[in-house]
């Protein structure tokens, strides 16, 4: 399966290792330490120096890219996969990379509100892009809502991810309505949004089971 993908492999992995060309091109306009953490509220509470936040972050985005990879093509059942969803599996790390990595430097250099911003967008659109790709999701053990009894009865796979779609595009939305709120005001918007959109999912495939088996 990896020979399958190969290029999307290489290109997905150089795409995430981009920061690191971007900080060395401008290492002498980094400071010495940059902000790598941020608390509830938006203000920093967590620094490193230029060489961890240059070349550690993306290439901990990479290992972890890598592993998500392999524990996707490890599952037979993935052999059937939508390619649409391996694309997403491909590629959202990357995005993550790109986007979280480039507004550190520009917090470096002096735009504090970029990173905040940045981060607020980021969810709300990996939020839709789920959303959107769930639906083309087929039944297996690492991709997807993995419950019971989405596990033991593929109907009620594809119904309850056809279901989680709507919901986690609706949810992304709500969060992008609330990006200029206050930055700890959004943070406990999103995990509420998210805790709803779990539960509800969940029930929805709970309930359609016990439907079944009436």
């Amino acid at each position: 399966m990896i020979k399958n993908n190969k290029k999307q492999v290489i290109l997905s992995s150089i795409s995430i290792l981009l920061p690191i060309l971007i900080g060395i091109v401008m290492w002498n306009a980094l400071p010495d330490r940059i902000a790598t953490h941020w608390g509830v509220d938006g203000t920093v509470d967590g620094w490193s120096s230029k060489a961890f936040a240059v070349f550690g972050l993306p290439l901990i985005l990479l290992g972890l890219h890598w592993i998500c990879i392999a524990g996707t093509m490890l599952d037979p059942k993935n052999k059937e996969q939508s390619s649409k969803v391996f694309g997403m599996i491909m590629w959202l790390i990357p995005l993550i990379s790109l986007s979280m990595n480039g507004a550190t430097y520009a917090v470096a250099l002096g735009y504090a509100d970029s990173m905040i911003f940045a981060v607020r967008i980021l969810v709300g659109g990996i939020f839709i892009i789920l959303g959107n790709y769930l639906p083309k999701c087929k039944q297996n053990h690492t991709i997807g809502i993995r419950i019971p009894w989405t596990l033991k009865n593929k109907e009620n796979w594809n119904k309850t991810h056809r279901f989680a779609g709507k919901v986690w595009v609706l949810g992304g939305v709500f969060l992008l309505l609330t990006i200029f709120f206050p930055m700890e005001a959004f943070v406990y918007i999103c995990l509420g949004v998210t805790i709803v959109m779990v539960a509800i999912t969940i029930l929805y495939s709970y309930h359609y089971d016990k439907k079944q088996r009436a």
